[in-house]
């Protein structure tokens, strides 16, 4: 027998040493010195050495079949080698997009379910992604098939979800199938797989690692026990895994950026029952309830299961995971003061104006869609999101005005939305408008390192006059239809401001003070405008934007424009690498800079793809490597 001693959470590891040491000569240390035999140790597969855990528990790995038999099989995906260019966010691409698959790419912890946000190029059955040098394809098989997924990497414990049909999944998304892809057979499994006994085996084959960050392997996935589970167990762990995907699901109801979502959180008790605090009791009951079955599958006995429970850690890791704060440091000086709860209002008011989000499910006049079964495949369109065969509550081209007192002005539809719907109006939202919200959706579409805000302010250099532009309604025409209905036009801004101007000047000596101030404002706003026109229309005539491209690589063009100082900056560095060639797959790229693009798809089939132009690439020749005759050194022939 060996004597080990459990130090790994002490800072001050000497002085811990030294009392552990007295107390176990003592016979007083149970919790930190154990008696075990290395040999114990080969039960386990890898060998480490999980001293802190009973024989019995080890020898399960002996006596049990592991996750990866009966069936049973725990894969890892594809890496594309170039994430920016062949990953975007769902809502980047055109609704109902079939060249985009939704893929797993790990996240962080939510068991049972999280909203699998991201896309993948796969047009073609991936035909693109497959002749670029750097990706890797692996499991094709599996793909499209439902599963359980979870992140790969993470400082907390794992956490397995459903995946839905219809989706891919990524190297840093490992995924489990069973055989015939019953799902209630999967939900048990996503049950059993939450449960502290499965996570307890599991991270004993970890060693030490368990304590840090963490990688749960498909290896060490798969060579993790499974119990025998009788037909009246697995129901019942799969009603319970149904259950607690359902009210998390319903949780992410309010998410607006979210597959789920219905209505912010708000409004979302009109539809039916939205208690928070409730949907977290419930959870908690549903985990305590798979962890008394899973221990009992696995026969712990009470010191096991004190353990198991003792080492679990189910915290929530979106603060260590979520995107980083895009303000710039001026943004929230003397902010509007208005809360979460009604930015949250107020975007989605922002959304039903763009024609975007559904207003009636508010009102009670369409009734939300029945909730989908766990592994339906991604609809095109959350819920709450207007359907296609629905007129909008506004008429428009997609682009809307920061203008008091135009027909189009964002602020008053805002406003007008929210009377609607008899939800509660904030005080000031055109000063929300102007300073916070930008940050506020900035950060509420960005995700996984990538930034998709597709409420786009176009503004004049001191943001007195700004555009609101829709990204899902952008085309190349929407430039010119910006200047021609909101600037240069019969009825535009700069019509407006020259004829207030020509009036204070007939005035002449008999201005006032308040006219000789207002004279200034208007010449400066006039100045702007016309630089403002003069931008668009210098961007428009090359500006053809295709939203395969994504959002970022589509604002890139008129980062001049925005007045968002980080968001400004990441769309100036696209522009330079576009410029540079470094995107020349985009479809941006052809439109600036087609002799370029054309040159390099005579030699790069992946970029060929791209721009459907294989006709173009050149297979190169592979020329036979000669032979080398060898020398004679002589001797008897």
């Amino acid at each position: 027998m060996t004597l080990f001693l459990r130090l790994l959470e002490d800072k001050d590891k000497a002085s811990s040493l030294q009392a552990i040491c007295s107390s176990f000569r003592n016979s007083s240390e149970k919790n930190r010195a154990f008696e075990v035999s290395p040999s114990s140790f080969l039960q386990v597969p890898g060998a480490p050495f999980s001293y802190w855990v009973s024989d019995a528990v080890r020898e399960s790995f002996k006596k049990l079949p592991s996750f990866e038999s009966d069936s049973r099989n725990a894969r890892i995906g594809l890496q594309t080698g170039d994430d920016f260019r062949f990953f975007r966010i769902f809502w980047e691409s055109q609704s109902g997009n079939i060249h985009w698959r939704a893929i797993a790419k790990g996240g962080s912890f939510s068991p049972y379910y999280s909203d699998v946000f991201l896309v993948v190029n796969w047009r073609d059955e991936g035909k693109e992604l497959f002749s670029s040098g750097g990706s890797i394809i692996r499991n094709q098989d599996f793909y499209l098939r439902p599963g359980l997924t979870w992140s790969l990497v993470t400082t907390l414990k794992i956490s397995t979800r459903v995946l839905p049909r219809g989706c891919i999944f990524a190297q840093p998304g490992p995924t489990a199938f069973q055989y015939n892809d019953n799902q209630d057979n999967i939900l048990s499994l996503i049950a059993l797989t939450n449960s502290q006994a499965f996570i307890y085996l599991l991270e004993m084959q970890l060693g030490l690692a368990a304590e840090g960050r963490k990688a749960y392997t498909t290896v060490s996935f798969g060579n993790t026990p499974m119990p025998d589970i009788s037909n009246s167990d697995k129901k019942r762990l799969a009603a319970l895994a149904r259950r607690a995907w359902s009210i998390k699901r319903h949780l992410d109801s309010e998410t607006e950026t979210s597959h789920a979502f219905q209505l912010p959180g708000a409004l979302l008790a009109r539809v039916g029952d939205y208690d928070p605090l409730s949907i977290q009791g419930e959870l908690s009951d549903i985990q305590a309830e798979i962890d008394d079955i899973a221990f009992d599958l696995y026969r712990f006995n009470d010191a096991d299961r004190v353990a198991a429970l003792g080492s679990s850690g189910m915290v929530d890791e979106d603060a260590s995971n979520s995107v980083e704060d895009y303000n710039n440091g001026d943004d929230n000086v003397n902010a509007t003061k208005i809360d979460l709860t009604e930015s949250g209002l107020l975007s989605w008011a922002i959304g039903v104006a763009f024609g975007r989000f559904d207003w009636r499910l508010a009102m009670g006049e369409r009734e939300a869609p029945l909730e989908p079964e766990p592994f339906d495949p991604l609809p095109a369109k959350s819920p709450g999101m207007l359907p296609d065969d629905a007129e909008p509550l506004y008429a428009h081209s997609g682009v809307l005005v920061d203008d008091q007192g135009h027909p189009n002005d964002l602020a008053r539809l805002i406003e007008e939305v929210l009377a609607l719907v008899k939800a509660p109006l904030p005080a000031d939202v055109r000063r929300w408008l102007q300073r916070d919200f930008f940050s506020h959706h900035l950060k509420q579409y960005s995700k996984s390192r990538r930034k998709a805000p597709i409420y786009w302010p176009i503004s004049t250099s001191s943001g007195s006059y700004t555009l609101w532009i829709y990204y899902p309604s952008l085309t190349s025409q929407t430039l010119y239809s910006s200047v021609n209905d909101f600037i240069e036009g019969p009825t535009g801004k700069l019509q407006q401001v020259k004829h207030d101007l020509v009036a204070l000047r007939t005035k002449g000596s008999t201005r006032s003070a308040a006219d000789e101030k207002s004279f200034e404002k208007l010449q400066a706003l006039e100045a702007e405008l016309i630089e403002l026109r003069e931008t668009i229309l210098e961007i428009a005539p090359n500006y053809h934007p295709n939203h395969d491209d994504g959002v970022q690589i589509s604002a890139a063009p008129l980062w001049r424009l925005f007045r968002h100082k980080s968001w400004q900056k990441v769309l100036k560095d696209t522009w330079t690498k576009l410029e540079n060639g470094d995107y020349d797959w985009a479809h941006l790229a052809m439109a600036y800079w087609p002799d370029r693009v054309r040159e390099k798809c005579m030699t790069d089939k992946s970029l060929a793809i791209a721009h459907d132009l294989e006709d173009l690439y050149e297979e190169l020749e592979v020329q036979p490597v000669a032979k080398r005759s060898r020398k004679k050194t002589g001797g008897a022939a």
